[in-house]
């Protein structure tokens, strides 16, 4: 394989359409260097880089599941080898449930969990050590996680917001909300009663964590790592009624992907329509 160490690279997960699709498409024309559009589905993923070429932009596929270890660790060694890293890791795929869907709670809580923070939390794991200096991590949340902080309990608030949380508790915060909405006991135990929301409580939460620990490990590297809100988007997930359009969604996790060398914030926030958001 021909490597590319001085080349830079951008990976976008859930990429192939909606608002990830609108970031890689942001990034091929205003970042230099390789943009990775990277899905679940090889079909898929090679279609939406085929729609891009004619478009005229030229993005390069790969193949990523953030359910599927194996095709975590697998991509990090593809970029590990071929680039000596990454420079820009946009973590963009989440899932949620429609409001009319009839899946139990426990289901809902089980499911939304597994892939907004549990996934990406893996795709962290084994992205971030090979994130290079200057580079810069995005991680897609939701203004929903501010409304859904509010919901929780003055004592999970505290915890949420610590400077001394780590991320061994966030874990087990999370799990603790899967299995006491499995009981049917979450409001009990001080949760709200949204699973999205509360997932991306622990997407939020995690980049403040990881950004704490980036400063303390590689103080010199000069990383940024943030969560964002790309505000409420016309996409499959968001439906059709929304008020943005896949591109005006995209601006915030792009301006935070490139956001210029040398500068030192924002880093560990909460980011909507480009301002650092109360968390």
């Amino acid at each position: 394989m021909r490597t590319d160490m001085s080349t830079r690279v951008a990976v976008v997960t859930g990429s192939n359409k909606g608002i990830g699709l609108a970031i890689v498409r942001a990034l091929c024309k205003q970042f230099e260097g390789d943009v990775y559009l990277t899905a679940r589905d090889v079909g898929r993923g090679e279609d939406a880089v085929k729609a891009l070429s004619s478009e005229g932009l030229k993005a390069m596929f790969h193949q990523l599941d953030i359910n599927d270890l194996n095709s975590i660790k697998t991509a990090a060694a593809y970029f590990k080898g071929k680039y000596g890293g990454v420079d820009i890791l946009i973590n963009n795929a989440g899932i949620a449930f429609k409001v009319a869907d009839t899946a139990p709670f426990a289901v809902q809580a089980e499911v939304t969990l597994k892939t907004n923070f549990f996934a990406t939390r893996d795709m962290l794991t084994h992205f971030l050590p090979i994130v290079k200096a200057g580079g810069r991590v995005v991680n897609v949340s939701s203004f929903v996680s501010a409304l859904a902080l509010k919901k929780c309990s003055s004592e999970l608030q505290q915890r949420f917001r610590s400077e001394d949380l780590t991320e061994e508790e966030l874990v087990a915060l999370m799990e603790r909300f899967v299995s006491e909405a499995k009981k049917g006991e979450h409001k009990e135990g001080g949760w709200p009663d949204s699973a999205y929301g509360t997932s991306k409580v622990g997407v939020t939460a995690l980049s403040m964590v990881l950004a704490r620990q980036v400063s303390k490990q590689r103080p010199n590297d000069g990383i940024l790592l943030n969560a964002c809100c790309p505000g409420w988007v016309r996409t499959d997930m968001a439906g059709d009624k929304a008020p943005k359009s896949p591109e005006e969604g995209a601006i915030t996790p792009v301006y935070l992907a490139l956001l210029p060398p040398g500068a030192t914030e924002p880093h560990g926030k909460f980011v909507s329509d480009k301002q650092v958001q109360p968390w």
